[in-house]
């Protein structure tokens, strides 16, 4: 990656490893736009949903053509996709809608500028953008549940329970619709364990390799 030409920076993190704040850091220190939940933001706008119904179809198990048959059956087909007065799509959309309007938004904004973008299966959808850097945090299970615990004000039980959950609903979604695992680290050109590292020494790792 070509720090000097317009890039995009993809942070891609487990639950607990302090992924979002690096990313945030590092778009800081870049001096570039930092996106995660304002894509979600964008979704929210686009389908009249709220982020609470978004992350709930996002982490459904079922598969595309389980909820293409319920759509199909659903939809009236003379009107389909009709726009509503205010301009949202009536059809409520699924777990597939989404991820394809994520994608879309993500590809717009690498588009317009340089930026470090969170989650959001940007390892997929930025692919194929010429000047890219995928980076995936990861931490053991023992750093997780203890930061989870002290961020959210959990027991380590829960925290434990709250980790596994997301880290199914997320691989789920993953999968279904890029056929690939998060965890695959052949997604990624840099690869960074959480574990006896602060949030800014990660940074500093990163800006390293870019150089």
């Amino acid at each position: 990656m070509n720090k000097n030409e317009q890039f995009v920076i993809t942070i891609n993190r487990e639950l607990g490893s302090g992924g979002r704040t690096i990313g945030l850091k590092l778009a800081e220190k870049l001096g570039v736009p930092f996106y995660d939940k304002a894509v979600i933001n964008a979704l929210e706008k686009k389908y009249n949903m709220s982020v609470e119904e978004i992350e709930k179809t996002k982490g459904r198990s079922y598969t595309w053509w389980g909820e293409f048959k319920q759509f199909w059956k659903d939809t009236d087909y003379s009107n389909l996709y009709a726009v509503g007065e205010m301009g949202e799509i009536t059809q409520k959309p699924t777990s597939f809608d989404l991820f394809k309007a994520e994608e879309e938004i993500l590809s717009d904004i690498a588009e317009q500028e340089s930026c470090v973008v969170a989650g959001r299966c940007g390892f997929y959808a930025l692919r194929n953008h010429p000047n890219h850097l995928h980076v995936l945090i990861q931490a053991s299970m023992d750093f997780r549940v203890e930061r989870v615990a002290r961020k959210q004000n959990m027991t380590p039980e829960e925290a434990r329970k709250t980790i596994e959950k997301v880290d199914k609903m997320r691989e789920n979604y993953v999968n279904e619709y890029t056929s690939k695992s998060r965890y695959n680290t052949r997604n990624y050109q840099l690869v960074i364990a959480a574990d006896g590292k602060t949030e800014d020494e990660i940074v500093e790792l990163i800006l390293q390799y870019v150089g």
